[in-house]
C-alpha cells in the first residue's frame, strides 16, 4: 500500500509542476517593456516548404533591454520573417535593413502596465486552480486507497502530506507572480 500512496503523491506533484511550469512559461511571453526572443515564441515562416519556428531559421538575441535582433540565416527569408511577424499581431513592429530585422520594445504606458499585471493575475489563478485540482485528485485516490484497505492513519498522513506540497507549491506561484508584476510596473 505504502508504494501506491508514492505513487498517488508523486503523481499529484508532476502536475503540480506542470501547472507551475506553464505559469512560467506564459508569463515569459508577456511584454514587459523588456526584449525577450520568447516574445517571438509561437511564430512560424515557411522555410522550404515547412512551417518552421522562427528561432530554427535564424539567430534571435538582444543587445540591449529594448531592442530584439533578428538574424534570418539566409538573407532572402528577411521578407518572409518580417510578414510572419506583423501577421502574428503581436505589437512589435519589425524594421528590416537588408541584413538584419530588429524590433524596437517600446515603454509600456502606467495603463498599459496596470492591464498586464491583471492578466498576470489571472495567469497566476489558473495556476493555483490547476493546482488545487491536483490536490483533489491526490485526495480522492487516497480515498479510494482507503476503501481498498488502506489504513485510516496513512490516508490522513498522505492527505496532510498532499496538503503541505499544495501549500508549496502555491507559495511559488505567488513568488513568481511577486517578480513578475515587479518586473512589469518598474519603469
Amino acid at each position: 500500500m505504502n508504494e501506491e500512496i508514492e505513487l498517488v503523491m508523486e503523481e499529484a506533484r508532476e502536475r503540480m509542476q506542470k501547472a507551475l511550469e506553464h505559469l512560467e512559461h506564459e508569463l515569459a511571453r508577456m511584454r514587459a517593456g523588456r526584449a525577450n526572443p520568447a516574445l517571438l515564441d509561437g511564430i512560424t515562416v515557411e522555410y522550404y516548404g515547412v512551417n518552421s519556428p522562427l528561432s530554427q531559421v535564424s539567430n534571435i538575441h538582444t543587445p540591449d533591454p529594448r531592442t530584439i535582433l533578428i538574424q534570418p540565416w539566409e538573407k532572402s527569408m528577411l521578407t518572409t520573417i518580417e510578414k510572419a511577424i506583423l501577421a502574428a499581431n503581436i505589437g512589435l513592429v519589425p524594421v528590416n535593413n537588408g541584413e538584419v530585422i530588429r524590433i524596437t520594445i517600446p515603454p509600456l504606458t502606467e495603463e498599459r502596465r496596470l492591464q498586464l499585471v491583471k492578466q498576470v493575475k489571472n495567469e497566476g489563478e489558473t495556476a493555483r486552480i490547476s493546482i488545487r485540482n491536483s490536490r483533489k485528485w491526490a485526495n480522492d485516490e487516497l480515498k479510494r486507497l482507503r476503501k481498498e484497505g488502506l489504513p485510516e492513519d496513512l490516508e490522513k498522513k498522505a492527505i496532510e502530506d498532499v496538503q503541505e506540497m499544495t501549500d508549496d507549491f502555491i507559495a511559488k506561484v505567488e513568488k513568481v507572480l511577486a517578480i513578475k508584476e515587479k518586473e512589469i510596473m518598474t519603469v
